[in-house]
This record gives C-alpha cells, structure tokens and sequence, in this order.
C-alpha cells in the first residue's frame, strides 16, 4: 500500500521498499543523469532532490 503525506514541509513516504541508496547528479550530454543498478530497469523509483 502506497502512502504519500505531506504535513509542515515533511515529506513522509509508505511503500514498500526493496533498496534505498544515494547517488550524485552526473552530466551527460547537455543533461544530467543519476547511475542505477541495472536490476531496476524499468522499475518506478523515486527521486528526491535535497536542499544543500
């Protein structure tokens, strides 16, 4: 069951979760992109993008 809330700028999330990593933004092209392990092709995924 899938939950998404929001409440005083709180993101809370209830999934199911197979993997939770951290990758950095990479350029590619005239675009950017973020490395995945390729077992999640094709999978739905979240990206969050946090404030420095």
């Amino acid at each position: 069951m899938r939950r998404i809330k929001m409440q005083d700028k709180k993101l809370h999330i209830t999934d199911d979760i197979e993997q939770v990593y951290e990758k950095t933004i990479n350029k590619y092209g005239t675009g950017a992109k973020i490395d995945a392990p390729k077992n999640f092709l094709g999978r739905k995924v979240y990206v969050l993008i946090r404030k420095d």
